[in-house]
């Protein structure tokens, strides 16, 4: 891989700046998006069970002819398919749709407690069998991360949470540094709901940016990776187009648009009901 990565505490090495395919969801706009993003010169591609679209992914990547070490396939265990056989069975049948032998990072999609310990055991014993290069978590916070590691054999390597200007989650953000996760953000952009701000736009004029290549400069420079997604050509190409520098000054004026506002589901109630609560069309 050529482009900027970062080292996971296991070794294995994973693109700083990942392709999101949630809401793709037909084979055609699979292709083209795939497509464009790899011309770009995006290798890491991230889907989930709950996506409902890694045959999509599968197919695309078949037609493509893209050697399989030049990629990074992430995928993501759904909350259904929890607990320690389901996980497994699970895991196979997602390799059979990506058309893969392994993955190169597997997310526990959301923390559910009833499950919490027995579907972290599965992917490690995936990770023990080689159908998982690297194994993580996504929507946990720091107390499930402290609660995973009174049972777990390895931590996870990656922390995929909602992250953006307004939900910056920096002491989370410094949790994960402190214990060799790398902090990875879906929705880096906030669902687009940043995209509006007046001192972004500013700050972006003054680097001749868009606002969303700014907001992803900002990520990477706090050492946090990002899976941005988008259906137009242009959009895909331009998020990956990110070789400019942002001042220590212009970043903490970044930090401070912080509300703690999210667009998606407060991990605390999925972890308790086992059941995400809103779903978003964007």
């Amino acid at each position: 891989m050529t482009e900027q990565t970062i080292q996971l505490a296991d070794g294995n090495e994973m693109p700083l700046v990942g392709f999101g395919t949630y809401l793709i969801n037909t084979q055609e706009m699979m292709d083209t998006t795939i497509k464009t993003a790899f011309d770009a010169g995006y290798r890491l591609f991230d889907t989930a069970q709950l996506y409902r679209n890694e045959d999509f992914l599968g197919d695309t990547l078949v037609k493509l002819k893209i050697p399989r070490d030049q990629i990074f396939i992430t995928s993501k265990v759904a909350e259904i398919s929890q607990g320690y056989d389901n996980t497994i069975q699970s895991i196979n049948a997602s390799l059979k749709r990506l058309k893969t032998s392994y993955l190169d990072l597997l997310l526990i999609h959301w923390p559910v407690q009833e499950h919490f310990f027995d579907t972290w055991r599965a992917l490690e014993k995936l990770k023990e069998d080689g159908k998982v290069k690297s194994i993580g978590v996504s929507n946990y916070s720091a107390a499930h991360l402290e609660l995973l590691k009174t049972q777990a054999k390895e931590m996870p390597v990656v922390n995929q949470v909602e992250l953006h200007p307004y939900l910056n989650q920096r002491a989370l953000v410094d949790f994960d540094k402190k214990h060799h996760i790398v902090t990875q953000a879906w929705s880096p952009l906030g669902r687009g709901v940043t995209l509006d701000n007046e001192m972004l736009k500013k700050m972006a004029d003054h680097h001749h940016v868009s606002v969303a290549q700014l907001i992803l400069k900002w990520h990477l420079q706090h050492g946090v990776a990002v899976i941005p997604k988008s259906k137009t050509p242009s959009r895909i190409v331009e998020n990956h187009q990110l070789d400019f520098d942002l001042s220590e000054d212009e970043s903490g004026m970044i930090d401070l648009l912080n509300r703690n506002q999210r667009t998606g589901n407060d991990p605390e109630i999925v972890y308790e009901t086992g059941k995400q609560y809103k779903m978003y069309e964007e």
